[in-house]
This record gives C-alpha cells, structure tokens and sequence, in this order.
C-alpha cells in the first residue's frame, strides 16, 4: 500500500514535469582551428540541427550577419583582450555597441553580451575593470534603447568556488569578494543571469577518483554510492546539478538571491591523451546526451527546484590550434568538415509519438514483484528526466489507480519507451521493468501500442526482462548512436522521502 504523503508526492512530480520548462540548450562556437568552415556553413550546420541558441566568443561580424534571420538566439563576446580598453572608456563601449550588437539587431537575434570569459581566474590584473565594462556597454545598450532585449554579464569559472561539495557550504574565493558584489548588484540590477561554465570533467579528473564516474555522467549511482549534501540532506544524483548549486550558494553567502544561473559552458571531450583515459568519444556522447535531456526537462536543482537551467554545450568544433594537453583540442561534436563526431538530438524527445511504429503490441510494464523503492525511482525518472507524458495518471484521469504503484509505473514506462525506443530508449528502469505482448489497457485507460489506440503496425514478443535502467550511456558508439539520458530527478528528492 502507498501511504497518502507518497501519493502526493507522486502528483507533486507529476503536474511539475508536464509543465514547460522555459529552459533551452545551446552551443559555443570556438574558432581556434585550422580549417574554421564559413560562416555561411556553419550556421547551416547549425539549422540542419534545429540549434536555436549560440554562444559566440566575440563578435565577429560575418557570423553575425550569416545568423540573421534565422531566429537563433546569440550570445556575443567581448574577448578577454578588448576588456582593458571597453572597462576604461564609455566611448570605446558605446562604439563596440553600435558596431557589434546594434548594427545586427532586428536581423540577428542578439540577447546577452558576454563579457569576457572567466576574467577573475584567468586575467586577475584585469578583474577591476570587469564590473565597470558591464556598466558601459549597459549603458550604451540604454541609450540605444537595445536593453530590454541584450542583457549583459560575464562567463565565471568554477574555480572561483574553491570547494563545491557539499554545495551547503560553498562560497567564492574571499579574495574576490569585493568584485562579486559588484558584479551581483549589476546583475541584480539589470534582471540580468549569472553566467557559470560548469565543467564536471576537470573536477572528475581532478578529484582523482573521489567521485564515480557514473555520478559525473548522468548515470544511476549503486546504492551504496548515494552522495548527499549532510547540512541539507539534498541527494546529488549527478556532479553537474552540485556544481549549479553550488554557484546558488556562494551566491547567497554574500546576500544576493533571485539570480538566475545560465551555464554558458559544459561538456565532455572526445579524445585525450595517454594520461586522459575518460577523454573519449563513449564518455562524450555519454555526458552530452544526457545533459541535453536533464535540460529540456526543465527541473531545477535540489536546491532551486523550480528554477530551470538554461544551458551551452562547449562545443560546436574541435579546436586543434588551442594550446594545452590534447583532451583541450577535443571537445567538438563535428569536425572542421562538418561530419558529426557522434550523434547528438537538440530537441525534445518528449514531443515525438508514443504511438512507434513497429511497437503496437509490445509493451513495457512494471514487475509486480520489484522492490517498492525501486519502482518509486524508476517512476520518478520516467515522469521527469524521461519526458514520459504521465498526464493519464493523474486523479480523475482514465489511468490513474490510487495506491497502485505498479499500474502507475507501468503506464510511464510503457509510455517513455514507445517515445524513445527507436532512438536507444529501453524497457528496464533498474530492472523493475519487462516487455510483455499482453496489453495492459483497460477500460478507458489507454496504453501506447495498444492496437485501441489507433496505431497501424505491429509486432510481437515475448516476455522479456529490458536491457538496461532508461537508457545506459557509455557503450560502443559503433552499434549506436544516438542515446538519451539516464538522469533521474534530482530536484524533487526533498519531497519524495
């Protein structure tokens, strides 16, 4: 029997994910390398990937005027070289307005300048010009009565947070305290968002094994690996969802809240070397697949649960001519010729049919004899990171049975894997799940693949234990590639206790 606490927060779950998430997910644009295919190419690259949203390291006119019309949304840089002369001079400001955002705008659909690229790590002799740039270029934006649409604020790195787990106790580096009340006052100011790259990678690689690389990859932790915040109790179920929170927190510590965070920098690389064994092209595929999903699902943090993560995949092309180890050349989906590395999906998956074709009399349900536990997990991954539409087992609709958590998880599972199986979806859910070829409908309770629901083509099977909980990420990409995410929903865990 569920007890009344578990049924509401089974709803709870239910009606947060069918709602739209307003996130969105999009790529930075590096052009360290040799052969930088044209503007023209690489936004048609760009279109053929239904990309909406980009991040450009500075404002290069030709890439502005090639993404005209075409409804992507843009991020400009100011590189870290211009920021000396803009910090020092409203005029050079106001200049670089009108010559790069002004110039471009209705046309190119320029919504955040970025101003300079993790300044405080990298250039600290520039850090006290930082805050007075973003200044001027906002108030050239006024004068060009361009500020209601570009908003402006600037890239910080992780390393500015010395610890971020547990993310309850992370602040910023004291030394920089005062800049970043400047820089929060600005953003607060300006409704503008703080920008984090967020790159599980470097803290996987250099924690040494402190952290599993499941935990890193969107993966399902074993049991005995759960990573809790102790001072909140929050469970971390991947290192991407710390690291935002941890941004929240050094955030708080110095008073602020109400900022929203845009990660303006994650992934994974391709290749590494001999020294970089989790730099390949497995773990990218891994990690990016499922960022992607744990985006677009729109939930937020532990912490911020409401609050959605708008996100940029770094990045579009590998980079051979940036300097450093090789794993720094490889983080690309395509190549200078433009063939993809490995397949990745930049929409969403829950928008497509749960109707597959080939599937009409298969269907995924859940083991009447699995752990209760665990089939409150694998619900809670459908309903969430899964995308399921889990809108027919709400109360007064046709599929919803109070107390009956099987029949509830059965309906999601079976929904998720009708969407999601041709690309790599699987009937497993920490193996609670299996296929059957003995339809679950009843009633008015209608469960996709049923020959009731007006599909046209069948198949059959037998009864068979899934392969794997959602989909698994790291395998050979040779047999396939396309994957989708293995993320289970970390934002709504303080509910579900």
């Amino acid at each position: 029997m569920l007890s009344e606490k578990w049924e509401t927060n089974v709803l709870l779950l239910i009606i947060l994910f069918s709602s739209a998430s307003g996130a969105s997910i999009g790529i930075n644009i590096g052009t360290q390398m040799s052969n930088l295919p044209s503007a023209a190419e690489i936004v048609s690259i760009l279109k053929a990937q239904q990309i909406q949203h980009v991040r450009l390291f500075d404002a290069d006119n030709q890439m502005l005027k090639a993404l005209a019309n075409s409804g992507i949304e843009v991020i400009v840089g100011v590189p870290n070289d211009q920021l000396l002369q803009i910090g020092e001079s409203q005029s050079e400001a106001a200049d670089w307005i009108k010559k790069n955002v002004a110039a471009f705008i209705p046309a190119t659909n320029i919504t955040y300048i970025a101003v300079g690229n993790e300044v405080l790590t990298t250039i600290p002799n520039a850090a006290l010009v930082l805050v007075p740039a973003m200044k001027f270029l906002h108030s050239a934006l006024l004068a060009a009565n361009l500020n209601f649409q570009v908003k402006v604020s600037s890239p910080q790195s992780m390393d500015m947070i010395p610890k971020h787990f547990p993310p309850s106790t992370a602040t910023f580096n004291s030394s920089w305290n005062a800049i970043m009340n400047q820089y929060l006052q600005f953003l607060k100011n300006t409704e503008a968002s703080f920008m984090l790259n967020a790159q599980p990678y470097y803290s996987y690689t250099k924690e040494q094994g402190i952290f599993p690389l499941e935990y890193v990859l969107f993966q399902p932790l074993k049991p005995n690996n759960q990573i809790v915040d102790p001072n909140t109790n929050f469970d971390y179920l991947n290192m991407f969802d710390a690291m935002v929170d941890a941004a929240y927190y050094s955030i708080k510590s110095l008073n602020f809240s109400g900022i929203p965070i845009i990660v303006t920098a994650t992934g994974w690389p391709s290749q590494g070397g001999a020294s970089e064994p989790d730099a390949n092209i497995d773990n990218a595929l891994a990690y990016n697949s499922n960022i992607i999903r744990r985006v677009l699902n729109g939930s937020g943090t532990p912490s911020q649960p409401t609050t959605s993560i708008s996100t940029y995949i770094h990045e579009l092309f590998n980079e051979d001519l940036r300097p450093g180890v090789d794993s720094e050349k490889n983080w690309g989906v395509f190549v200078a010729n433009g063939t993809a590395l490995y397949s990745l999906t930049f929409g969403h998956l829950a928008e497509t049919n749960a109707d597959s074709i080939g599937l009409v009399g298969l269907f995924c349900v859940a083991n009447f004899s699995a752990d209760s536990s665990a089939l409150k997990k694998g619900l809670d991954w459908a309903c969430g990171p899964g995308s399921a539409n889990c809108t027919a087992i709400q109360p007064g609709q046709p599929c919803y049975e109070a107390n009956n958590l099987v029949a509830l998880a059965s309906y999601a599972y079976n929904d998720y894997y009708h969407r999601t199986q041709a690309s790599g979806g699987t009937c497993n859910f920490g193996n609670t799940a299996m296929t059957t070829t003995t339809d679950p409908s009843h009633g008015s309770c209608i469960f996709a693949g049923s020959s009731a629901s007006g599909s046209s083509a069948g198949t059959t099977g037998s009864l068979t234990p899934g392969s794997a909980f959602g989909p698994v990420a790291a395998f050979s990409w040779a047999s396939r590639l396309q994957v989708v995410s293995t993320l289970q929903v970390a934002s709504l865990l303080p509910f579900l206790v």
